[in-house]
C-alpha cells in the first residue's frame, strides 16, 4: 500500500466522524509506519472537521501507529484506548484532547 492509497482510505473513513459538538480548536497528526508511512492531520475548528496530507507543527496530540492499527481504529473495530495500552499507538501531547479520538470516532 502506498501513502497516497492510505490516506484516501483513513481519510474516508475518518470524514464522517461527527465533530459539531467540538467547539473551539483541536489538532491531530498521525504519524503512519510500515510499508504506507507518512503524516496527515485531522483538524476540527468549531465543529467543523478537515483532513489533510500534510505535517501540523502546532498540534494538540500527535499519534504514532501502523497503517492497519489506524484503519481498525477508524472503523469502530478497535479502541483508541487498547491500542495504547497494547503498544499499537504511541500518543504525545494533550491526553485530555487524545482520548476525543474516541468520542469522534463513537458518535460516528
Amino acid at each position: 500500500m502506498t501513502y497516497e492509497e492510505m490516506f484516501t482510505k483513513a481519510k474516508a473513513l475518518l470524514a464522517d466522524a461527527d465533530a459539531s459538538s467540538i467547539q473551539g480548536h483541536l489538532a491531530y497528526q498521525f504519524n503512519i509506519t510500515g510499508e504506507a508511512h507518512g503524516a496527515f492531520y485531522l483538524e476540527v475548528r468549531d465543529g467543523v472537521l478537515s483532513i489533510e496530507p500534510f505535517t501540523y507543527h502546532d498540534r494538540d496530540v500527535l499519534f504514532t501507529c501502523s497503517a492497519e492499527t489506524l484503519f481498525k481504529i477508524a472503523a469502530g473495530k478497535t479502541d483508541p484506548v487498547g491500542a495504547v495500552l497494547l503498544g499499537k499507538m504511541k500518543v504525545e501531547g494533550n491526553i485530555d484532547k487524545a482520548l476525543m479520538l474516541k468520542e469522534l470516532i463513537v458518535r460516528r
